[in-house]
């Protein structure tokens, strides 16, 4: 260490009177000294005015490691570090001392091993009657543990003034008591669109509504956040540029530790995605319920066509223009009942995700029923449509509805882009194993740019549409879905506007013997005994009709058009099968069957439920209602007449 080039305080008179006087008795009796001596805690000694240590205490010693015999008459500049030595710290502390009268330092001092410690340096000008400067009292405390608390401290609040800062989806940040912005984090600044230097200072209200600002919401909000501790609300807030986003938003007290109100801590978060996304939800749930009971409503009329139908199918000996007119309704009913079925999911439908119910079709027949299905439509139009197809059967596997309506749609969108009186043209042929359809027209054609648009969700070709004329009621977008579906593909050409365009639908032959076989096993009906059939529903044409099916099937059926009414045939009509409408007045399906269930005369009934709800939340209630099948209206001849061989068995 090096020290002061000064004299040493045995050679200085002064000194020694100083240290005379620091020995001599204290007034009043009061040994201070001895006091002063036993202090621990601080380091109290004396310097003579060269800053030679003349005193040392008991403080002193612990505090620097040195004893009273090593340290008085050394410089007290050897408790410095080398660096503060060199540049004449310790001696301008001194200067300092004795200009003022006191001097007051922190800093870091060294021990006698050599250790640093930080401390509060106190420095007292002795002088004497004249006023002249005889010595110094100097005081030092290690602070050391406070600092190392302190700079923690520092750090944990600059760590979490970093973390604050950093955080983008949150906009924190602090108040002062009377709702000043005091800190803005970055998440602030983008949620809220304000820069630091823009809103600092400002009051927090400017983030409200401007009536819910006039009506004195955000004064309301600190006066609970003082009362309880913490207030939460949802609502509209307003960015800088004055657009509004939902946001969620937290303002708790903040308190000193002498319950001292500092401010408001204020946190927002942007929700406006999540609000967008609940509404969607509601709004899906809502068209869902909407679209389940118009299914309902819709195949409840649905039901006794479809049982005429049947009925028309087992008589004998119809004039030929009337199995014409059978077959045509049997086909549109089956359309309309699948078209219904879509209704309750029209996300699957758009997703392409639709159950396909697969079978041998005749790429023939499918053109047939594509056309007369789209014949209202162009003959509303005057056109005509010319089919092209191989003699010879030409068979795929697939699902004839779902084809027949890719089909019908692609004429459709034919015909509503050519001229009046035109003449649209199906060709069908074989390519490499593949059956192919071309649907053309001589309409308005698609530019090139649009070719691949047009099969994207909502995509319509607005410069090619004939005014008045919308857009595909279901969209290239489906068609393009079930074709890949089945294995294939549809892909449009053009030559350019006012050239027409051509769809071609590319779909997989089916391996002969292998469908044979299916085709066979499928429509294996199977062979029901004569029954007794109880029929419960409140729609008499659905249950006459049912009815007449039912017996020119050879079985035996009661109706009953109300719940109350079925109790009183059941017991001595004793059915095998039970079928039950669901959506019945005063009684519904449920209580009809709870009670017909508790009559032992139908322990071995087999009961349906029959029903124009079809979604799986509906399969399962009658399930655990304890039905034993779920019929959806209009009922496939298929699928009754399995559940007559089941219940027959």
């Amino acid at each position: 260490m090096t020290e002061l080039d000064v004299p040493s305080p045995r050679e200085n008179g002064e000194s020694a009177q100083l240290q005379a006087e620091a020995s001599a008795p204290l007034p009043t009796g009061i040994d201070y000294w001895s006091l002063v001596q036993a202090i621990e805690d601080y380091a109290i000694f004396l310097l003579d005015a060269g800053g030679y240590i003349v005193s040392w205490n008991a403080g002193a010693q612990k505090l620097t490691g040195y004893a009273g015999s090593e340290i008085i008459g050394r410089h007290f500049s050897r408790f410095y570090a080398e660096e503060a030595v060199t540049r004449g710290w310790p001696a301008y502390e001194l200067q300092q001392a004795a200009l003022t009268g006191r001097f007051e330092d922190e800093g870091w001092r060294v021990r006698k091993d050599g250790t640093m410690f930080w401390s509060n340096v106190v420095i007292t000008a002795i002088r004497n009657g004249a006023g002249e400067v005889t010595g110094f009292a100097k005081i030092t405390r290690d602070l050391t543990a406070q600092r190392e608390y302190l700079e923690a401290l520092r750090q944990s609040e600059e760590r979490f003034r970093l973390l604050v800062d950093s955080v983008e989806d949150y906009a924190i940040f602090m108040l002062d008591p009377q709702g000043l912005v005091i800190s803005w984090n970055s998440g602030a600044a983008r949620i809220k669109g304000y820069t630091h230097d823009e809103i600092m200072g400002c009051h927090f209200s400017r983030f409200y509504l401007p009536e819910e600002a006039a009506a004195g919401k955000p004064a309301r909000e600190l006066s609970i956040a003082r009362q309880i501790g913490t207030v939460e609300d949802e609502g509209w807030r307003v960015r800088k540029d004055g657009t509004t986003f939902w946001a969620n938003a937290i303002i708790a007290a903040v308190y000193d530790e002498s319950k001292r109100l500092r401010g408001f801590a204020h946190i927002t978060r942007d929700l406006t995605e999540r609000r967008q996304r609940e509404e969607l939800e509601r709004s899906g749930a809502r068209m869902r319920e909407f679209l389940a009971t118009l299914a309902h409503e819709l195949r409840n009329p649905l039901a006794p066509v479809r049982n005429a139908v049947g009925v028309m199918q087992l008589e004998t000996g119809l004039s030929p223009v009337l199995v014409r007119a059978r077959d045509l309704i049997d086909r549109q009913v089956t359309h309309l009942t699948r078209l219904v079925d879509d209704l309750l999911d029209i996300g699957r439908i758009m997703s392409g995700k639709v159950e396909l119910r697969t079978a041998r079709v005749d790429l023939g027949e499918l053109v047939a029923r594509a056309i007369e299905a789209a014949r209202p439509f162009i003959d509303s139009r005057e056109q005509r449509v010319a089919a092209h197809v191989p003699a010879e059967p030409v068979i795929i596997r697939g699902d004839m509805t779902r084809l027949v309506q890719v089909l019908q749609n692609l004429l459709h969108n034919a015909s509503k882009f050519s001229p009046q009186g035109s003449c649209l043209d199906v060709v069908g042929r074989i390519d490499f194993q593949m059956a192919v359809l071309e649907v053309r027209d001589p309409g308005c054609g698609i530019p090139v740019r649009s070719l691949d648009k047009i099969f994207e969700l909502f995509a319509q070709e607005k410069d090619s549409q004939s005014e008045g004329e919308g857009g595909l009621g279901i969209g290239l977008t489906l068609c393009k879905s079930l074709v890949e579906m089945h294995g294939g593909s549809i892909v449009a050409s053009s030559e350019g506007q006012g050239l027409g365009s051509t769809f071609t639908l590319s779909l997989p032959l089916a391996v002969a013997q292998a469908e044979a076989a299916d085709e066979r096993a499928s429509t294996a009906a199977p062979v029901a005994q004569p029954l007794r059939i109880l029929l419960v529903d409140d729609n008499r044409d659905s249950a006459d009709s049912l009815a007449m099916l039912l017996e020119l099937k050879g079985h035996e059926v009661r109706i009953a058009y109300e719940g109350e009414q079925a109790l009183q045939i059941a017991p001595r009509f004793a059915p095998h099968l039970a079928l039950i409408d669901i959506a019945m007045p005063k009684m519904d399906g449920y209580a009809t069957l709870a009670a017909l269930r508790a009559m032992p005369e139908l322990s071995r009934t087999r009961f349906a439920a029959m029903t124009g709800f079809g979604h799986a939340s509906d399969l399962e209630r009658t399930r655990e209602a304890g039905f034993h099948t779920h019929l959806v209206k209009p009922v496939e001849m298929a699928t009754l007449d399995t559940l007559l061989a089941q219940a027959g068995a």
